[in-house]
């Protein structure tokens, strides 16, 4: 076995070494979806049929992205960022492993352990309310793939993100501009499907929305054939551009570290 899956099965573990406090993320992700959703289920009163949606499909995305949250990391960023403000990613670089598939594996690890704590209690506490939507086994599997997609598309964001400290040292700014950007424009306040013309164009367009908005569609059967398709293509086009660019910034930071004498 390669080096890879032991330091994701570590990460699982570290994980999911804490379950009460996962129930407790949870149980707040719980209290959380049930005001969204009945501020959905107000507008959705008023605007019947709101972006294709009905209220059934309001409700139904808010409780999935409340469960969602964990699992592609809305909140927060990554460890590495404090490595390199500490000056320890020097170690990590030394190590004979990829600096990015290190960290990837870790992220894995994090999103599995997170889906597995923290996502069922959102959704279960949603269908004792409320009447939801529940996809049928092809539509299951194939928001699971979009799941898996919406976390390397998050960790290629969050990545980025935090391989930009090399530069500004100081992230905290960053964080804040990229919290505002995954709030809005993922679809986890409101669906994308509701913004009006071209901002709604270009919302679902950036890569943002293959963290919420494409996972919940998918759930919903609002992409079935040939938009199925198209809308898992979205997904791993944007994974791989982010993860791409992570790479190209990865030699750049290490190029940067050792023209410092690091």
């Amino acid at each position: 076995m390669g080096v890879l899956p032991w330091v994701a099965w570590y990460a699982f573990r570290r994980h999911t070494a804490y379950p009460v406090s996962a129930l407790a993320e949870a149980l707040s992700n719980v209290a959380f979806g049930f005001i969204r959703a009945y501020i959905l289920i107000a507008l959705w009163r008023v605007r019947p049929s709101l972006g294709g949606y009905d209220v059934t499909d309001a409700v139904t995305f808010c409780f999935l992205t409340q469960a969602l949250i964990g699992p592609v990391q809305i909140f927060g960023g990554m460890e590495l960022s404090e490595r390199i403000r500490s000056g320890a990613v020097a170690v990590d670089l030394h190590r004979p492993v990829d600096l990015q598939g290190w960290w990837l594996a870790d992220d894995l690890a994090r999103a599995a352990a997170t889906l597995l704590l923290r996502a069922g209690p959102p959704l279960l506490a949603g269908a004792l309310l409320f009447p939801l939507r529940t996809p049928g086994p092809g539509l299951l599997a194939a928001f699971l793939l979009s799941t898996l997609l919406a976390v390397l598309v998050g960790f290629g964001l969050r990545y980025l993100g935090a391989l930009a400290v090399f530069w500004v040292h100081d992230d905290r700014g960053l964080n804040a501009v990229q919290l505002v950007l995954s709030m809005f424009f993922s679809g986890m306040i409101v669906p994308l499907v509701i913004f009006p013309g071209a901002l709604g164009e270009v919302a679902r367009a950036l890569p943002w929305a293959a963290l919420v908005q494409v996972p919940a569609d998918v759930f919903l059967g609002k992409r079935t054939g040939a938009d199925l398709a198209a809308a898992l293509g979205f997904q791993a086009a944007w994974a791989a551009a982010l993860l791409l660019a992570g790479r190209a910034l990865t030699a750049a930071a290490r190029r940067k570290l050792v023209i410092h004498g690091g």
